[in-house]
């Protein structure tokens, strides 16, 4: 359930100056840290908060250590861009399991990364670790290509280490050029920030778009169609706040997890999505997703019953935030069938 209704009775106006109250003086504090951010090279790559499943992480922080050309967080791109998460999955190409191999690669490049014996495509154990052992030979193959390293493995990946040798780097084909593109910028959102990120350049228009929407009645599964009498649930309204402002949001609000990278609790910023989940180790539960105005509220459409409203955000139930790009977004992969 969500949250009571914080400044239920307050007029048009009144709101309308509650948002730019709120806005104005949480950019003016952010603006106070603009110069104290920091560069990441050289650095080690944590993953940030929330952003892989507990049961995973532990693997993929090791095995994303196995080479230079990867990273944690690139290789939880990989996974999430791949499955989901999934250890269950399989494609109509008959790729099989978290990382999706097919099996004769499986028969090539799996390792028992667990010990017991056993090359299990189905248990992550094995595959995450295969995936990082994958990764780090294509690098080895193509390490004397010129160009970046982790650019020219994962168009090895996609399209093969024999045509990034012959192009001297990642080769122009659209889906090779593409599939480096997604990893790299969907890495970013699995990253912990390090100094700070940058603030979003559509997020007041974002927010606009929200308190127009203030008091209208919460609808399940609502877009906001006149056949729906302009109503929203809670995704369905960040995804509409992002459409106003040119950035396509996927529908379900842990898709929405992973648009951009994820600020910490001091550094949110308006325009921000704060995220809510049942189980806060694990990104796959969350239920509920709003967006930030500033001094600890967000406008949410909270269930049915309730109007969109502003709320608090910090409850037992806060996973994290993103902080929305345009290349973020673009970068999700297409919701799969269920």
């Amino acid at each position: 359930m969500r949250k009571i209704w914080v400044v239920g009775g307050i007029g048009a106006g009144l709101a309308l100056g509650f948002v730019a109250l709120l806005v104005v003086g949480t950019y003016v504090a952010a603006a106070a840290l603009a110069g104290q951010g920091g560069g990441a090279l050289g650095r080690a790559v944590g993953l940030a908060k929330g952003a892989v499943p507990a049961s995973y992480q532990p693997l993929v922080q090791k095995w994303g250590a196995l080479c230079p050309a990867i990273n944690p967080a690139l290789l939880a791109a990989q996974l999430y861009q791949e499955s989901g998460w999934n250890p269950r999955a399989q494609s109509p190409a008959a790729a099989q399991g978290i990382a999706q191999f097919i099996p004769g690669t499986w028969q090539t490049h799996g390792i028992d990364g667990n010990g017991d014996g056993k090359r299990d495509v189905w248990d992550p154990a094995d595959a995450i670790p295969s995936a990082a052992s994958y990764d780090c030979e294509l690098a080895k193959y193509v390490a004397k290509v010129p160009g970046d390293p982790t650019k020219n493995m994962l168009a090895a990946y996609n399209a093969g280490a024999y045509r990034v040798i012959a192009a001297g780097g990642v080769p122009a084909i659209r889906e090779t050029q593409n599939y480096v593109r997604v990893i790299t910028t969907l890495a970013k959102s699995f990253e912990a920030p390090v100094g700070r990120v940058e603030p979003s350049r559509q997020a007041a228009a974002a927010i606009y778009f929200a308190q127009e929407q203030l008091g209208k009645k919460y609808l399940w599964g609502g877009d906001g169609t006149p056949e729906q009498g302009g109503r929203f649930d809670c995704s369905g309204l960040t995804k509409a706040a992002y459409h106003s402002v040119g950035i396509e949001l996927p529908r379900v609000a842990n898709d929405q997890w992973n648009a951009g990278p994820h600020p910490k609790r001091n550094e949110l910023l308006p325009g921000d999505l704060v995220f809510f989940a049942y189980d806060l180790n694990d990104p796959r539960s969350i239920h509920h997703v709003g967006i930030y105005v500033g001094g600890g509220y967000m406008i949410n459409a909270p269930y049915t019953g309730a109007v969109i409203r502003f709320d608090k955000i910090d409850t037992p139930d806060y996973i994290g935030a993103t902080r929305v790009t345009e290349d973020g977004a673009k970068a999700l992969p297409a919701r799969k069938a269920a």
